[in-house]
C-alpha cells in the first residue's frame, strides 16, 4: 500500500494520470473529438433508458437503485469491503486501508469542487440525457411516491461530471490496485453495477461518468496517492482514529469487526 513518498514510481504514476486524464478531458471538450463522445453518449441513453416502460418490475428495479436509499446501501457496501478482513484486505491492512480510502474522498471532494466550477466557467456544462431529449421514460414520474419519500435521481440540469460515479470508480479503481484474478473481476462487475441506474434513469450520459468522473478519478489518484500531498491528511485520520477505535471496542456488536479487534491485540 502506498507510503504517500514521492518516489520514482509514484512520480512515473503521477505523470501518467496527468497525461491520461488531461488528454481524455480534451477528447471531449474539444469540437472535433467531442462528436464521436455524442455519438456514443446518445445511443447508450437511448438503449439503457428503452429498456423501461415495458416490465413492471423492471422499472421498479431500476427506480429504487436510483434512490437515496440505494446510494446508502452502496455506501455500506464500499464500507464492508474495508473493514472485513479477507475480502480484499488482510486483517491487518484494514486501517490504513480505510484510512487512505477515506484521505482519497477528500481529495475527490476538492478536485470535483474545482472541476465543476471550471467546466461551468468554460460554458461546457450541459443537462441530463433526460432533460436534453425530455422524451424518455420518467422513473420519477413513474413512482411518483419513491420520488416524494426517496428522491429519485433521473435528472439533472448540471450532470457534468457524474459524482456518483466518481466516488464509485473511485472506490473501484482503488480495491483493483490490491485485489487480484476473480476478486478483481468482482470488483468491476459490482463498480460497474452501481454505476448503471444513473445511466438507466438518464441523470447522466455515458461521458459524464467515463470522462468527467474518470477525470476526477485520475486527478483524486495523482495528488492524493502518489504524492505526498496525501500524507497529512492520513496522519490527522490516523490521530481521530485512535478514540473512535476505542469507542468501538465497547460497543457490542461493533467490537467484534475485523478491523476493531485486530487494533485490541
Amino acid at each position: 500500500m502506498s507510503s504517500h513518498l514521492a518516489s520514482r514510481g509514484h512520480t512515473r504514476n503521477f505523470i501518467l494520470l496527468q497525461l491520461a486524464s488531461f488528454l481524455l478531458l480534451l477528447s471531449w471538450a474539444m469540437p472535433g473529438t467531442k462528436a464521436l463522445w455524442h455519438t456514443i453518449d446518445t445511443p447508450v441513453y437511448r438503449l439503457l433508458n428503452g429498456s423501461l416502460g415495458y416490465l413492471p418490475a423492471w422499472d421498479f428495479l431500476w427506480a429504487l437503485l436510483s434512490t437515496r436509499v440505494a446510494d446508502l446501501l452502496a455506501a455500506v457496501l464500499m464500507l464492508c469491503s474495508l473493514i472485513s478482513g479477507g475480502l480484499i484486505f488482510e486483517r491487518q491492512q484494514l486501517l490504513r486501508a480505510l484510512l487512505v480510502f477515506i484521505s482519497l474522498l477528500v481529495f475527490t471532494l476538492i478536485v470535483r469542487t474545482v472541476f465543476t466550477r471550471a467546466i461551468d466557467a468554460a460554458g461546457l456544462q450541459h443537462a441530463s440525457p433526460s432533460v436534453f431529449f425530455g422524451d424518455g421514460f420518467s422513473l420519477s414520474q413513474a413512482y411518483p411516491w419513491m420520488e416524494e419519500f426517496m428522491e429519485i435521481k433521473d435528472r439533472s440540469s448540471r450532470s457534468f461530471p457524474g459524482d456518483h460515479a466518481s466516488v464509485l470508480l473511485l472506490w473501484t479503481v482503488f480495491l483493483s490496485l490490491f485485489a487480484r484474478g476473480k476478486r478483481l473481476l468482482l470488483v468491476w462487475l459490482t463498480g460497474t453495477l452501481l454505476i448503471l441506474p444513473r445511466l438507466v434513469a438518464g441523470a447522466h450520459w455515458l461521458s459524464d461518468n467515463l470522462v468527467g468522473g474518470g477525470f476526477v478519478v485520475m486527478q483524486t489518484l495523482a495528488w492524493g496517492y502518489y504524492t505526498a500531498a496525501g500524507k497529512p491528511v492520513y496522519r490527522l485520520l490516523n490521530f481521530l482514529a485512535v478514540p473512535c477505535i476505542r469507542l468501538a471496542r465497547m460497543l457490542p456488536l461493533i467490537n467484534q469487526l475485523d478491523i476493531v479487534r485486530l487494533e485490541q491485540h
